[in-house]
């Protein structure tokens, strides 16, 4: 078998007057994210961590910010269309393992329907699909909610 890892990351802003979209959950919260797509920072770690494992570059590359086509896109879509590009027909995944580093909101009540939404937008079972919400014990941007981080880790296989 041949096996490819690949890990991504993603940070955005919060930001008024926009939804918080989080592994294409809404989560009820004062702030979204700032961003040109709908700015689901999980799924843009997590779609960077598929195009990484196969070498294909990053989010911005297949998706820019400077082009209208994908303002207020939604992610889970562009999701599926990397996962049905060419690149991955020959791939299948075995697992994702996404953090979400988040001061607030409190996310544990969510965990089960992001994973649920993920699994669904990637074609695997629940048991392939992490997702994880830390804080960071106040620190930094994500300690003075100035935003979120999020982290993902993919393997592949193929026969």
């Amino acid at each position: 078998m041949d096996f490819r890892i690949g890990q991504g990351c993603d940070t955005h802003r919060y930001a008024e007057n926009r939804r918080l979209i989080l592994c294409g959950t809404e989560i009820p919260f004062d702030l979204g994210l700032a961003g040109h797509s709908d700015a689901d920072a999980p799924v843009h770690a997590l779609i960077d961590a598929l195009l990484g494992a196969l070498a294909l570059g990053d989010i911005g590359h297949f998706f820019p910010d400077t082009d209208m086509k994908w303002k207020d896109a939604d992610s889970m879509q562009l999701l599926r269309m990397v996962l049905e590009s060419p690149a991955f027909q020959e791939w299948q995944i075995v697992n994702i393992d996404l953090t979400i580093i988040a001061q607030k909101p409190k996310l544990a009540p969510y965990n089960r329907t992001m994973r649920e939404s993920l699994a669904h937008a990637l074609g695997v079972s629940l048991d392939r699909v992490s997702v994880k919400a830390k804080t960071n014990e106040g620190m930094g941007f994500v300690g003075r909610l100035e935003g979120l981080e999020a982290r993902a880790v993919v393997l592949l296989s193929r026969n």
